[in-house]
């Protein structure tokens, strides 16, 4: 179930809706004049997401690659990590 919250609570009732957002690991939207405006949501579910994101972004990406045929073979590919690897030393 969605919590939503007018601005004012995130003025008046802050610590309170902090501490529901650590409890719940859910976010809370705040509106202005009745309309979405913010959403408030623990740090720790934030960076999760944003990690999520970005794996999603990468696997897009590598998923772009193989319907355009940019693939190796994984002999290959091994074989220039290890190459670069030893040209960084």
């Amino acid at each position: 179930m969605e919590n939503i919250r007018p601005s004012a609570d995130l003025r008046n009732k802050y610590n309170e809706m902090s501490k529901l957002c650590r409890e719940t690991k859910e976010p809370i939207f705040i509106t202005v004049n009745g309309r979405g405006d913010t959403v408030l949501m623990n740090i720790t579910e934030y960076k999760q997401m944003k990690a999520e994101v970005e794996l999603l972004k990468l696997l897009a990406e590598a998923e772009e690659d193989v319907q355009a045929g940019r693939v190796s073979s994984i002999k290959n590919t091994f074989s220039d990590l290890r190459k670069n690897l030893l040209e960084r030393n």
